[in-house]
């Protein structure tokens, strides 16, 4: 709770920044991830989560294998056989496997996510995950809420299944009427439920969250420790400034 007030007062420093999650390039508003950075178990399974699902395409070129499982507490056994895939050197950085052809079968490489969660935020990657839609227009078959014309496929449609989009007619500005998309809704269902998805995705956001900047936790504990120093400091600061000009006043 004190972790929370301190933050929250530190925060109020940055009047105007918005609070509520803002619409991306489809439009729609993102949805909260709700994740953890402290919460070791969510950042494990979001470590499975990304090498068994996301590594094949995507790298971590900023992130080694060896500072993941210091952080995240792995065992160099379970990390040798399960989350090493591209290598047999703990000290290597997480690297793809994709060759080089795969831009001319994505229509552009795809990127790395080292630091994706610090460029686009949590909230947008757990919407993205949670975006793909059916698309007979698509390469993939499928196209994305959050961002259209998305070259990825979506590779969580088992866990998922399918969304279809969902329109409603509004009129234009001509007097006519126009069918606009309001959303999806679920075509065919996945191997796992709704909230297991939802955690599903929570987890990898996690992970991605810690691997854009592995201090994050410490850094944010230190700023707690820091700024209650600095309030305190105010302080005493302030009555000796009264002590000092008191008789002046």
């Amino acid at each position: 709770m004190l972790k929370r007030w301190v933050l929250l007062a530190a925060s109020w420093a940055f009047v105007g920044l918005p609070v509520a999650a803002v619409a991306e390039e489809g439009g729609f508003a993102l949805m909260h991830a709700g994740t953890d950075i402290d919460n070791l178990e969510s950042l494990q399974r979001g470590a499975r989560n990304f090498m068994n699902y996301c590594s094949g395409c995507h790298s971590l070129k900023y992130l080694r294998y060896n500072r993941m499982a210091e952080d995240l507490k792995i065992p160099e056994a379970e990390l040798a056989a399960n989350l090493m895939f591209t290598t047999d050197k703990a000290f290597d950085t997480i690297n793809v496997a994709m060759p080089a052809e795969s831009e001319v079968w994505f229509g552009k490489q795809p990127p790395d996510l080292s630091l994706i969660a610090r460029a686009r935020g949590t909230d947008y990657l757990y919407s993205f995950l949670h975006g793909f839609y059916a698309d007979k227009t698509r390469p993939w078959g499928v196209n994305n809420l959050y961002l259209p014309a998305a070259a990825m496929p979506h590779v969580l449609q088992a866990q998922q299944g399918l969304q279809k989009p969902v329109f409603k007619s509004e009129p234009d500005e001509k007097g006519g009427a126009r069918m606009v998309m309001t959303g999806v809704e679920m075509m065919t269902p996945g191997a796992m439920k709704p909230e297991e998805y939802d955690q599903f995705v929570r987890d990898l956001v996690n992970f991605l969250d810690y691997a854009g900047e592995p201090i994050k936790s410490r850094r944010q504990a230190l700023g707690l420790w820091v700024t209650l120093f600095l309030l305190v400091f105010f302080a005493f600061a302030y009555l000796l400034k009264k002590e000092y000009w008191k008789d002046i006043h």
